[in-house]
């Protein structure tokens, strides 16, 4: 009785695997709007199912209904390795070269299991330890791809913000310009109109080239480490702000905390350029008593403690650490500069 209670949840089991590895295999070959990805995905488990049953009925003995639930399930694996890597050479998925990769060595499990089936079904075979590196390989694609998404969302949030403040600050520039070259065309003092026009259109190329590096920074084309010395390089080219910028290379930064971070340190030396007249900053991302930390530092004019908090810029930055589980201190006083520090939880 323990036996064949054993061989009937073996062969169950093979039975769930079975089927389950059928609707694995749907997927790759569902294209369409999702009503039809749904009407796909039934039609599969019913024919399935129905497939499954006869065989299951058929098999005279618990190891041939074991044997020929095994070869239904290598069928739908290498369905599912071939589906997955047709689909993986049309389109460059990452995940599903994991997903073919998994299934081939599923499907060597099952071969294997079909031409040595082992005598007691509770042993286990050669071809479970294929089923454990599927398992890993599996793992490993699914813990990309979650980071593939996160990466994706993150810079989706970055470019809605950049646009935003295109629109509020490229933009206007480029209005200013317009408004200047019409004044020109109206006939207004060029000598008075003309440095204007100037001011706003280095303005303009400035902004503009901010907004490219930190789409740089979020979309992935180049580092965090670059992205922002690249930054500070086209800060300081007229000589009228010096930073200092050190980054330990031991810290490890997400790609939200990357975009939050560049963007932070963009606000702080924009601050110290436009508002506090700074001649020098220093920009210092490291780690200190278990905790990461971002400082920018200032030696320009500072501002009492009653409007530290205004400023739209302070409370964007202050949203931004916070977004990424931070917490953003401002030290500042009269004559003595300005000091901000994110903390970061390692």
């Amino acid at each position: 009785m323990p036996g064949i209670a054993g061989g009937n949840a073996h062969a169950a089991g093979v039975a769930g695997g079975a089927l389950g590895w059928a609707l694995i295999a749907a997927a790759p070959f569902v294209h369409g709007r999702l009503q039809r990805r749904r009407a796909v995905l039934v039609s599969a488990l019913v024919s399935s199912t129905s497939l499954l049953l006869p065989i299951w009925l058929a098999a005279g003995d618990l190891g041939g209904r074991s044997t020929g639930l095994i070869a239904v399930q290598a069928l739908m694996q290498l369905l599912a390795a071939v589906g997955f890597g047709d689909r993986y050479r049309r389109h460059g998925e990452d995940l599903d070269q994991f997903l073919c990769v998994a299934a081939t060595l599923t499907l060597f499990a099952s071969l294997g299991l079909m031409f040595t089936p082992n005598a007691v079904p509770t042993d286990v075979a050669r071809g479970d330890f294929l089923v454990l590196v599927a398992h890993g390989v599996l793992l490993i694609g699914l813990w990309r791809a979650i980071k593939a998404s996160e990466l994706g969302r993150a810079v989706a949030e970055e470019r809605a913000r950049v646009a935003r403040e295109i629109h509020d600050g490229l933009a206007q520039y480029l209005f200013q310009i317009s408004m200047h070259a019409s004044m020109l065309e109206g006939g207004a003092d060029p000598a008075a109109t003309l440095p204007r026009l100037k001011e706003a259109a280095v303005a303009a190329q400035q902004e503009a080239r901010y907004a490219i590096l930190a789409l740089s920074s979020a979309a992935g084309r180049a580092s965090f480490d670059s992205a922002l010395r690249r930054y500070v390089d086209v800060l300081t080219t007229d000589g009228e702000l010096e930073v200092d910028l050190a980054i330990d290379p031991a810290i490890n930064l997400g790609p939200d905390e990357q975009i939050e971070i560049f963007r932070i340190v963009q606000e702080g030396l924009a601050n110290a350029r436009r508002h506090a007249d700074a001649h020098h900053a220093w920009v210092q991302i490291g780690e200190r008593a278990g905790n990461r930390y971002v400082s920018v530092r200032d030696d320009g004019e500072g501002f009492a403690d009653d409007v530290a908090g205004a400023g739209q810029g302070l409370r964007n930055m202050r949203e931004r650490a916070a977004s990424i589980g931070g917490a953003l201190s401002l030290r500042s006083a009269p004559g003595r500069g300005t000091s901000l520090e994110v903390l970061l939880r390692v």
